[in-house]
C-alpha cells in the first residue's frame, strides 16, 4: 500500500480547450478508483475552478482582477466538485473538498487540524480533493500555484510518492518547443541551480512548459523524503503506470527518507515546553516504538498550544525526547497522569489517546 498525491493541472482537466473536459476527467478518474481499490491511499490536489466558473458563466469577458478571478473561483469550486463527485459515484466512492491557504499549513493548529481531517478522510477511503481557497485568499496567504500546495500537502499526509501531470512529458535539457534536440531529463538526484535556470529560472513564472512552479514543488517533496514524478497527463493510464514504478517522465528523488525528515524537524524546532515523564514511560519511550500517553506525565512545564515542539525528561531531568503535543498545557494540566480513557470526560472532546505519538517523536 501506498499513499499518492496526485496534482491535476488545468490543462490536464481541460485537455488544452476552455472546457473541462469530462472524458479526460473519468480517465483519470478511473485510474484513482483503480489503485484505491487495490489498497492505495489517494489524495487529489486539483486545478480548474477558474475554468469551471467561466464555462458556468457561459465565457464573460471579467479581465484579470483579483475579485474576477476571486468570483469565478467561488463559481467554479461547486461546478468542479460536483463533476468530480458525479465521476466518482460511477464506482461508488466518496469524494471530499478540502480548501487551504499558506495561513492553513504554516499556523501549527490549523496545520494539524487540516492534517487531523486529511487522515480522517484517508482512513475513510474518501478521496480528498484539495485546492487553494482563491476566494478569500490574498496575496500574503496564498500559495500561488497548485504545485507548490500539492508538495505541501504530500508532506502534510506523509506521502509516499507526488505525481504531477502536466501537458509536458516531463522536465527537458532545453524548450522542447524551441529546440526539437532538447532530451526528456528521466532521473534527477538533486534539486540544483542549474536545474532551474534549465527552467527559465528561479523567479520566472512560466518558464519551460511552466516547470519552474513543479520544480520547486518537487524540492519541497524532496526535503520532505518524498518522490516526485512529473509526466504527461495525455498518456493513457499514466496513473497507474507511475504507482507501479514505470519510468515515464521526470523522477525526482528524495534527498533523505522520511524519518530522517521528520527527525530533523523536530530536532530543529524550537521546544515550546517540557514534560517530566515518570520511570515507566521513560522506560518504553527509549525502547522505541511507544507513543506518550497522558498516564505517564508528571509534570507539564510551560505554556503552550496543541502542536508545540515539547521536550520529554526522564525523572532525573535529562532530556530524552523531542516530540509534537496533540494537547496544549492548559489540556495536559488536566489530563496528564490520567489514563487515556478518561480524556472525553475530562475535557468534553479528544484529540486521540496518545499526548505523543510516536511517528512525531525523537529520540535523543
Amino acid at each position: 500500500m501506498r499513499r499518492i498525491v496526485l496534482k491535476l493541472g488545468s490543462s490536464v482537466l481541460t485537455k488544452g480547450t476552455e472546457r473541462l473536459n469530462r472524458q479526460r476527467m473519468l480517465e483519470l478518474v478511473q485510474q484513482v478508483a483503480g489503485l484505491q481499490a487495490s489498497g492505495h491511499e489517494m489524495i487529489i490536489v486539483s486545478s480548474g475552478a477558474q475554468t469551471a466558473g467561466r464555462e458556468q458563466l457561459n465565457f464573460p469577458d471579467l479581465g484579470k482582477s483579483l475579485p474576477a478571478k476571486q468570483m469565478l473561483s467561488a463559481v467554479g469550486q461547486s461546478t468542479l466538485m460536483r463533476v468530480y463527485q458525479d465521476l466518482f459515484d460511477i464506482f461508488e466512492m466518496s469524494a471530499a473538498q478540502i480548501l487551504l491557504t499558506r495561513d492553513d499549513l504554516s499556523h501549527r493548529v490549523r496545520y494539524l487540524n487540516a492534517r487531523d481531517t486529511l487522515h480522517t478522510l484517508i482512513e475513510q477511503r474518501i478521496v480528498p480533493i484539495v485546492n487553494e481557497n482563491d476566494t478569500i485568499a490574498t496575496e500574503e496567504i496564498r500559495v500561488g500555484d497548485n504545485d507548490n500546495l500539492s508538495a505541501l500537502v504530500a508532506s502534510v499526509v506523509d506521502a509516499d510518492l507526488l505525481i504531477i501531470l502536466t501537458d509536458q512529458p516531463g522536465i527537458f535539457s532545453d524548450d522542447p518547443r524551441k529546440n526539437p534536440e532538447a532530451a526528456l531529463i528521466q532521473n534527477i538526484t538533486e534539486i540544483s541551480d542549474e536545474l532551474y535556470d534549465l527552467a527559465g529560472g528561479a523567479g520566472s513564472s512560466i518558464g519551460t512548459g511552466g516547470m519552474v512552479t513543479k520544480i520547486q514543488a518537487a524540492q519541497i517533496a524532496s526535503r520532505s523524503g518524498i518522490k516526485t514524478v512529473i509526466a504527461s497527463g495525455s498518456e493513457k493510464d499514466i496513473v497507474l503506470r507511475l504507482a507501479a514504478g514505470e519510468k515515464t517522465g521526470t523522477h525526482i528523488e528524495p534527498a533523505h527518507d522520511r524519518s530522517d525528515s521528520r527527525k530533523r524537524w523536530l530536532l530543529t524546532d524550537r521546544t515550546q515546553g517540557s514534560l517530566l515523564v515518570d520511570a515507566g514511560a521513560a522506560k518504553v519511550l527509549l525502547q522505541g516504538g511507544a507513543s506518550l500517553l497522558p498516564v505517564g506525565i508528571c509534570e507539564v512545564q510551560g505554556e503552550f498550544e496543541r502542536g508545540a515542539t515539547l521536550a520529554v525528561q526522564a525523572p532525573a531531568g535529562d532530556e530524552i525526547a523531542h516530540g509534537m503535543s496533540n494537547y496544549s498545557s492548559g489540556d495536559l494540566s488536566k489530563i496528564c497522569g490520567r489514563k487515556s480513557s478518561e480524556i472525553v470526560e475530562i475535557l468534553g472532546y479528544s484529540y486521540g489517546d496518545e499526548v505523543v505519538h510516536r511517528n512525531n517523536l525523537v529520540l535523543l
